[in-house]
């Protein structure tokens, strides 16, 4: 069972990609997303949507194999290729945390006079 899923179909000339990938999220506290990009092969993503939290992995994971079994219906076939798109899908996990109050790095502050 993987956790991530590249997808990618050819269309009237176009190349469409598509990366899914089931990220925990901050906190430790079992919940996890489920991250899509998407957009034209050899490009930035022009689409990022995030589905979740889940609780657990296995419910993100179930939710993942719904959509590849929708998307190969549709035309989509798995490519073997590796995810070119892990920096953008990185940066939206980011600004989840954030949202969430699980911002990561060092938050500095200066002593009060």
């Amino acid at each position: 069972m993987s956790r991530s899923l590249h997808l990618t179909r050819h269309c009237l000339g176009l190349d469409t990609r598509i990366e899914c990938v089931v990220l925990p999220l901050a906190g430790e506290n079992g919940l996890w997303t489920l991250i899509c990009a998407a957009g034209m092969a050899g490009a930035q993503p022009s689409t990022i949507k995030a589905q979740g939290p889940f609780h657990g992995a296995c419910a993100a994971q179930i939710v993942l194999d719904d959509i590849a079994d929708n998307l190969r219906a549709m035309g989509y076939y798995p490519c073997a290729d590796v995810a070119v798109w892990r920096l953008p899908i990185q940066a939206e996990l980011r600004r989840l945390n954030a949202r969430r109050g699980h911002g990561q790095g060092h938050q500095f502050s200066l002593p009060e006079p």
